[in-house]
């Protein structure tokens, strides 16, 4: 019948937080077993107790004497230590399984933030001529909407490598961290070095298998603690996967002059790919191929609810002590109002 099936299912979903105290349930027995205690007191010495025996045909017995408790009590009693057992052994509802998927990739994303990347050579949706850190901005925040399956992090680079965000699978308050961050606003220059060091830390501290760091620069390193290259082959030995992505003119000089040799060799150390974008639409198609080479990754994890149950028994323990209580006190009644009627 369904009404039994679904008790049977109810009942199979229990489970015990402290199962250990279930062996508890037969200590009265092992009391009962034990010898009564007794205890030494003065009496008064009767000359006709003889008599005493006889005439009530009691029979003699050394120590204390136990009342019989009637069959009710016993059974108000049993019922009150099987309630108080199973309390302490915590009982408690298991629901059936919840399966959820979390993100199963850490995409950091480290952003060039040099005085270079306020260069106005891309153009927007409209046509409009923008600066390469707006066009950066706009293809990250598509991105970000795109790859829910992925936690994301940002580093902003210039003279030194700075944490924006920390790994996060809230894309929208990433995208805001994104949106809030200015040119030179970590420095001029470009320690890409460095932004490659603190993505490996970031990288270490979280845990997760899979791992891809994006870099997107339009300029070459100029002084990081650590060379570029000997931070991918770092970032390799962390299973650690760069994708350097070169934004702006190829013909430029100085400072900011790409160093695709240095990229080309961060991405090959670390099994990850270099690309070059040199306007928004080269940008647009390099994110794509991405989405081709890092799919985004799903983790299931499943787990299942739990909820306390103790407070079950230690209610109906309350209510028995309540009843055992009334029990005796209607007892005594009884025997006070049998006196004063004899």
């Amino acid at each position: 019948m369904p009404l039994f099936d679904g008790i049977e299912t109810w009942v199979l979903n229990i489970q015990w937080a402290m199962p250990w105290a279930l062996l508890l349930l037969p200590l009265p027995i092992l009391m009962r077993l034990m010898p009564p205690y007794r205890e030494a007191q003065n009496a008064v010495r009767v000359p006709f107790f003889e008599r005493l025996l006889e005439a009530s045909e009691a029979r003699r017995e050394r120590g204390a004497m136990i009342p019989a408790r009637r069959r009710s009590q016993r059974i108000l009693v049993v019922l009150m230590w099987l309630a108080l057992v199973l309390g302490v052994a915590k009982p408690q509802w298991v629901g059936d399984p919840i399966e959820q998927q979390k993100a199963g990739r850490d995409l950091m994303i480290a952003v060039d933030l040099s005085g270079s990347m306020e260069t106005q050579d891309f153009d927007n949706q409209d046509g409009e001529q923008v600066d390469r850190l707006t066009a950066v901005k706009t293809v990250l925040t598509r991105l970000a909407s795109e790859r829910p399956g992925d936690r994301l992090g940002l580093i902003v680079f210039g003279n030194q490598a700075f944490l924006q965000s920390p790994f996060t699978e809230d894309h929208k308050t990433w995208a805001t961290l994104l949106e809030e961050t200015r040119i030179r606003m970590a420095g001029p220059s470009t320690a890409l070095g460095d932004a490659v060091g603190l993505a490996i830390k970031l990288f270490v501290d979280a845990d997760t298998e899979n791992r891809v760091l994006l870099v997107l620069t339009d300029g070459n390193d100029t002084g990081s603690m650590v060379p570029p290259v000997d931070a991918a082959r770092v970032a390799a030995s962390e299973d650690i996967r760069i994708y350097p992505i070169a934004v702006g003119d190829p013909s430029a000089v100085g400072e900011e002059a790409i160093d695709k040799d240095t990229l080309l060799r961060m991405a090959e150390v670390t099994g990850g790919q270099a690309f070059e974008a040199l306007d928004r639409e080269q940008l647009d198609q390099i994110f794509r191929l991405l989405d081709t080479l890092e799919p985004s990754v799903f983790d299931s994890v499943t787990f299942r609810p739990r909820v306390d149950l103790y407070w079950l028994p230690l209610t109906v323990l309350v209510f028995l002590y309540i009843a055992l209580r009334l029990f005796f006190g209607i007892a005594a009644f009884s025997s006070w109002k049998e006196s004063i009627e004899q």
